[in-house]
């Protein structure tokens, strides 16, 4: 029973990638546990309270062993202690939040099986959303310099000069962002478990990361963000649901899998702007709308077939 609930776990936390695997999970949880203790702990407390919530709620229990009510859990757990100060407070919020997500979950199933389109990681935006906003109406929550200044979107100057290591940093770093980390040797690590897991995930997750680079240097992003990965991680999730995942891999659907990669980094641009009035990051927003429009459009494109 116990290695079971392990398993499912696991899998909850491969399922950030759209990697339904407990060894890609597992490498996961290594890599996030090698960048930081406090995340790595967060990610386990956050997917095991999503888990046992959907669980204890009779949530579907084929929908629960593929890790579908874990995911959300562990990337609002990670965002809280990331964007939040780590004191007690926070970690109430986490177990909270974690309820929530699989709440969230649901209804989101619920709601978008009409248009058959997938749920993603939009219950972990959501919430997180939620819990960032309250902020201002919640004189206990403390957030961290990582949280975005409420304010104006102002214009970015081209900053810094590209080299080599950006490339190569910047390539892993955004695969490690999409837990919020920030350390190359972590995104090695999960490249490895992509690997395990599926072989296209992970020279998909690989080309959306190099996408999502290329294009915030050719529209002139400032270095320091590019080496951080920070316009790859969305690209990372889309390259990956598209390529991998919700349609048949041929041409004609790699070609259109690219157009929503590189859609991705513009669409992580505008969004990180109109959130800024309300000092909130885009978090994996981006991916959730770019992956909606285009699985709805291919519905009435014939050369895009759907994945069994």
């Amino acid at each position: 029973m116990f290695l079971e609930f392990l398993d499912t776990v696991l899998r909850g936390i491969g399922q950030v990638m759209l990697q339904s695997n407990s060894y890609a999970g597992l490498l996961f949880l290594v890599g996030i546990f090698y960048n930081s203790t406090l995340f790595g702990l967060a990610v386990v407390v956050g997917a095991a309270v999503s888990t046992v919530t959907a669980m204890a709620l009779g949530a579907d229990r084929s929908l629960v062993r593929a890790g579908l009510f874990g995911f959300n859990g562990a990337l609002v757990a990670v965002a809280l202690l990331y964007f939040l100060r780590p004191d007690i407070l926070t970690w109430a919020c986490v177990v909270f939040a974690g309820i929530c997500a699989s709440v969230v979950m649901a209804a989101m199933l619920n709601l978008l099986k009409v248009w058959e389109i997938p749920v993603l990681t939009a219950p972990f935006v959501f919430t997180a959303l939620c819990f960032f906003l309250a902020i201002a109406r919640f004189g206990r929550l403390h957030s961290t310099h990582l949280l975005p200044t409420a304010g104006l979107p102002t214009s970015v100057a081209v900053e810094g000069v590209v080299t080599a290591s950006t490339v190569v940093e910047g390539v892993f770093n955004g695969i490690a962002q999409v837990f919020f980390q920030g350390n190359v040797v972590t995104g090695v690590i999960f490249v490895v478990g992509l690997l395990i897991s599926s072989r296209v995930a992970c020279a998909a997750a690989l080309l959306g990361s190099l996408t999502g680079l290329v294009v915030a240097w050719g529209m002139g992003a400032a270095e320091p963000a590019i080496r951080a990965g920070a316009f790859g991680f969305n690209s990372v999730l889309t390259a990956i649901a598209l390529g991998d995942v919700f349609f048949v891999l041929d041409a004609a659907s790699l070609a259109y899998g690219v157009i929503a990669t590189v859609a991705t980094a513009v669409v992580f641009a505008a969004i990180s702007a109109a959130l800024e009035p309300l000092g909130v990051p885009a978090l994996t927003f981006p991916f959730v709308l770019v992956v909606w429009v285009f699985v709805l459009a291919s519905r009435l494109l014939s050369r895009i077939r759907i994945a069994a």
